[in-house]
């Protein structure tokens, strides 16, 4: 499908892109770094978002040229929809009229597009970005390398994730051959909180429970949390992974209350805990150790339905891990 997306590059002049609403590093690192690649081909090329750039991507070249708006409002010869699990997911109202181009590296992902390029094997969209680049012969500028790096460090968890391969560090390098400076980047990221995150966070976490074996961790946040902190929507990012910090926890989910009884539900794991296949039986998906969701009903009702998939899927993967030693004994390993 590369080959496909490379064509029509080459044949055609007017592009837009967009990616999911509440924009994260991968969706707006991808999506800029092809701004700046087809702006390289001389292409006629626009960002259309739903949201804005929340503050910690604000810094990414090309962000302050992002339209934000509720529909793509005109034809394109192609809109490329990045990091989208259906057609719905940008927020965008007339993307049916529009060619669309399917890009994600989720194997979880609808065939929405008519033209559908999945690379569940790259850590990012931002690494299919980078793919394209050298298909398409464009040199990596160091505004295409920055935004590409950020798609990779945020949806790799800073290189924590199952996802990170030897072909994520070799792009990596190369990125910062070409300009990037990891620690700035990573300020930026990571180092310019502002306050009301902090009181959000410490609202979070007093929520925290874990289940008796102490594997399973969830918390919750409320539209309560968000008023009285004046905490901006992006600024429970990243709260999901704070139980994953604890040994023995191998699975974690928060409740992010986005309307009265719905609540958008993250899900993290560690090692061999699949929680994409508990995302998926509610209409969510992901990768197999950070997925999502979106649930309605009381925070008992939720907890009783979540809870008990997420210690299965630990003992699932336990019972993998004890029949891959007693393999190994029988094996004389």
């Amino acid at each position: 499908m590369l080959a496909q997306v490379v064509e029509l590059i080459e044949k055609k002049d007017r592009f837009a892109i967009t990616s999911h609403v509440r924009p994260d590093g991968d969706g707006l690192g991808s999506s800029l770094g092809l701004l700046w690649l087809l702006k390289s081909l001389n292409k006629d090329v626009e960002v259309i978002m739903r949201d804005p750039a929340p503050h910690s991507y604000q810094q990414l070249p090309g962000a302050g040229t992002i339209r934000v708006a509720p529909r793509i409002g005109e034809h394109f010869d192609a809109v490329f929809i990045i990091e989208c699990s259906d057609l719905d997911r940008p927020g965008l109202e007339d993307l049916d009229q529009q060619f669309v181009v399917n890009i994600d590296h989720h194997s979880t992902t609808e065939l929405f597009g008519s033209i559908n390029w999945i690379d569940s094997t790259a850590a990012a969209c931002g690494e299919m970005v980078y793919n394209l680049c050298k298909a398409t012969g464009v040199r990596v500028t160091k505004e295409i390398a920055e935004c590409v790096y950020t798609a990779l460090l945020t949806d790799t968890g800073s290189f924590h994730y199952s996802n990170t391969t030897e072909r994520t560090f070799k792009i990596a390098s190369e990125l910062v051959r070409t300009g990037v400076r990891p620690a700035k980047t990573a300020e930026a990221l990571f180092g310019s909180y502002q306050w009301p995150k902090i009181e959000l966070l410490s609202r979070v976490l007093s929520t925290a429970k874990r289940d008796d074996t102490g594997h399973v961790a969830w918390m919750w946040q409320t539209l309560a949390m968000q008023e009285q902190t004046h905490a901006a929507e992006e600024d429970a990012d990243g709260f999901v992974n704070y139980p994953l910090a604890v040994g023995e926890v191998e699975a974690t989910a928060l409740f992010k209350e986005t309307a009265p009884g719905v609540y958008r539900t993250s899900l993290r794991s560690k090692g061999d805990v699949n929680v994409a296949k508990i995302a998926e039986q509610f209409g969510g998906g992901g990768h197999r150790n950070a997925a999502g969701c979106t649930l309605k009903g009381t925070s008992s009702e939720l907890e009783q339905k979540v809870v008990p998939l997420l210690q299965d899927a630990v003992k699932r993967s336990n019972g993998l891990k004890d029949f891959t030693e007693d393999a190994l004994i029988e094996s004389g390993s």
